[in-house]
């Protein structure tokens, strides 16, 4: 479903991501990890046909996120942290105004479903400055998902969200994957990423250095039986003194 073959960024001289490459295929929700800086958020950007890669390439589906941008991103949703909104529209002029854009035809019954989903019903005639902050990142979450995305990206999903929002964007995450989405999530809290995640993907300094499941990626840094948890893994895996980074040959 996604492909990525030997992803680099430069911003001038800056090596921000080097050489990365990995796939992701449909129902796979994969953990994007590493420290500040590591190049998370800029390979997300690059997926996304946000930003334009220096080298490599990124396949969405069966089409080049440059050459064949609106393809692409008809079959993708990205999340970041921070949910950009237009003042003046209510919750559900926004689901109309994208449903528009995307040309979903019956777009009241799947936002009305959003909107039940993520517990914004009875927000719908509220505008942006009405809402809390994990209201408004909801409501953007709501709008990327109507087109019914088969790829999805998210950066730090759950900013803002109280535990009930934290609980049901869970479910909302495994429900898409269980249809068949491929995802990605970038996140620090590691604890998400190892409850939800069937791969975790550990870049540092732009590089790959961990690609495959939990339980592989924990017995390749474990010093005992794979029992480590993830946090320790983590700091195992970006140590100054961990195993050289992964050639960025694909998988």
């Amino acid at each position: 479903m996604v492909q990525v073959d030997g992803l680099t960024k430069l911003y001038g001289e800056f090596i921000a991501v080097n050489d990365l490459s990995f796939s992701i295929q449909p129902g796979e929700v994969v953990g994007l990890v590493g420290p500040n800086g590591a190049g998370k958020t800029t390979t997300l950007r690059c997926l996304a046909g946000i930003i334009p890669p220096t080298r490599g390439k990124v396949t969405v589906g069966s089409h080049d996120i440059v050459s064949a941008a609106v393809a692409a991103k008809r079959q993708l949703a990205f999340f970041n942290d921070e949910p950009r909104l237009f003042d003046y529209l209510t919750v559900w002029q926004h689901l109309s105004f994208v449903a528009r854009i995307y040309q979903v035809a019956d777009y009241e019954k799947i936002g009305g479903e959003l909107l039940e989903e993520l517990e914004l019903a009875h927000k719908r005639a509220a505008l942006p400055g009405e809402l809390s902050r994990g209201m408004k990142q909801k409501l953007a979450i709501a709008c990327g998902l109507l087109h019914g995305p088969q790829v999805i990206y998210f950066d730090e999903p759950l900013t803002g969200l109280d535990p009930y929002g934290i609980r049901r964007m869970k479910d909302s995450i495994l429900k898409r994957a269980r249809n068949g989405a491929a995802i990605i999530i970038s996140s620090h809290l590691l604890h998400l990423v190892q409850e939800i995640c069937s791969r975790v993907l550990i870049v540092k300094n732009g590089r790959k250095i961990a690609d495959s499941t939990l339980a592989a990626v924990k017995l390749q840094f474990s010093q005992s039986a794979g029992d480590a948890s993830l946090e320790e893994i983590f700091f195992r895996a970006t140590s100054e003194d961990a195993p050289p980074a992964l050639p960025g040959a694909p998988l």
